[in-house]
């Protein structure tokens, strides 16, 4: 696995390494004030789900449905608001989508090393940061019991702004008490990126390219301080 570190919150020390293996005892890590984690794709495996609500909710309002390629490069992890207003679309759909997730929450997955790298974290001050309506979010965080790990969730109805704006990504760090530079985001799709970087976090991408690079959520405890 390949790790690019940044900064380590260690006063105005910066350091660049590049590593082909794991982060070695000896390495040192990073230990920032908070760790914001976006939902989709990140805790949860939701892609499903969500392509399956868009698709039903297009057809309902007679417009052709898009494949899985389609949906993840124009959809996946923006705000559907946004994008929809790129391509023309009514924001009825987007109401549909989400009152159409309902029926597909039996395809929501959690990823098997989530609660226990959560758990291994459990120094840290730690956010949900995602695009999902504040509804919706909750239900899956209801549903995998994963609330009690989290000190605040920041959702798209909570900002004017969805990623990959950085409104969310700043209202969690106000929420938390921390400063954007002293937070870390972890996020597995360029508006995540674009996001904690427009707030001046570092950030770490899951399986994407970023400060850090990670292929799955347990791979974070080669990178904090636990």
């Amino acid at each position: 696995m390949l790790f690019k570190k940044c900064p380590n919150f260690l006063g105005n020390i910066f350091v660049v390494l590049i590593v082909t293996q794991p982060l070695s005892e000896q390495t040192m890590k990073m230990k920032p004030d908070a760790i914001l984690f976006d939902m989709d794709g990140v805790l949860v495996d939701s892609l499903d789900s969500w392509r399956d609500s868009l698709n039903a909710a297009l057809k309902a309002h007679n417009h052709q449905e898009i494949t899985k390629e389609e949906f993840i490069e124009k959809y996946w992890g923006y705000d559907l608001y946004a994008t929809l207003d790129k391509i023309g679309l009514d924001h009825e759909i987007v109401t549909a989508c989400n009152e159409l997730y309902q029926e597909h929450l039996d395809k929501v997955t959690m990823y098997p090393d989530v609660k226990d790298t959560l758990q291994k974290l459990k120094g840290y001050k730690k956010g949900i940061i995602t695009n999902t309506p504040r509804n919706r979010a909750i239900q899956v965080i209801k549903n995998f019991k994963l609330g009690r790990y989290f000190d605040t969730v920041v959702t798209s109805d909570d900002v004017d702004r969805g990623k990959p704006s950085p409104d969310i990504v700043l209202k969690a760090c106000k929420n938390l008490g921390v400063e954007p530079v002293d937070a870390v985001t972890v996020g597995d799709t360029g508006s995540d990126i674009e996001a904690g970087k427009a707030a001046g976090c570092a950030v770490i991408g899951m399986n994407i390219d970023a400060d850090f690079t990670v292929g799955k959520m347990s791979d974070l405890t080669e990178i904090f301080k636990l």
